[in-house]
């Protein structure tokens, strides 16, 4: 069992897909920068992230539901669990994550929501067999398998998270298309190499 300060936040895995390098200056070196893709983001998740409990039927539905799985030793919370009753009896969670654009190239969203999926399966003793990424862009459910293939990859990256904020070292840039979406493209600079985005942000205050 992972010990609650030593708990990683699920957001870093989906950065870690996103980019290793953004996953290190967001949980390494305490970078944030917004831009318009990532205000849209959030006022998207503040308009379901009520903490309300509603129901409907057979339906139940979570809103801003803090998770945990302690065997993973990762933590955040769920837009929306909805948990369905079985008319022949039993019950299965269905996370719903909402995201302002539409679906990114490498998977970093479902890897997000399968992590999500795994903590409410730990937590609430329920099937998790999938889930949905509602994309504010296209309004539209796409619905996302936890197949075996997705969960062993989830925990693979939880691995290969918790190895990259143990070194502290900040990855070199890999530039490509994801870039010109990234809120810390002026931060993320090529010349530093591997060097600490913080040192280079205080040189440039310190010689502006």
């Amino acid at each position: 069992m992972e010990d609650e300060d030593n708990l990683l936040p699920i957001s870093a895995l989906q950065h870690l897909v996103f980019c290793p390098r953004q996953c290190a200056l967001i949980h390494i070196e305490r970078a944030w920068a917004e831009n318009r893709l990532t205000a849209e983001g959030a006022l998207l998740h503040e308009r379901v992230q009520s903490g309300e409990t509603t129901t409907r039927g057979a339906l139940w539905v979570l809103r801003a539901l803090p998770l945990v799985s302690h065997r993973l030793g990762i933590t955040g919370y769920a837009d929306v669990v909805e948990v369905h009753r079985a008319a022949g009896g039993g019950e299965c969670a269905f996370p719903v994550e909402y995201k302002r654009g539409t679906t990114k190239a490498h998977d970093p969203d479902r890897v997000q929501l399968c992590a999500q999926a795994m903590c409410i399966q730990e937590m609430m003793r329920l099937p998790v067999p999938e889930g949905v990424l509602f994309y504010g862009a296209r309004r539209r459910r796409d619905i996302v398998i936890f197949e075996s293939a997705l969960r062993n990859r989830t925990e693979a990256l939880v691995i290969e998270l918790r190895n990259l904020l143990d070194r502290g070292v900040l990855p070199p840039p890999r530039h490509g298309d994801h870039c010109r979406s990234c809120s810390l493209n002026e931060v993320c600079r090529p010349t530093l190499q591997g060097r600490s985005a913080a040192a280079w942000t205080e040189r440039m205050r310190l010689n502006g």
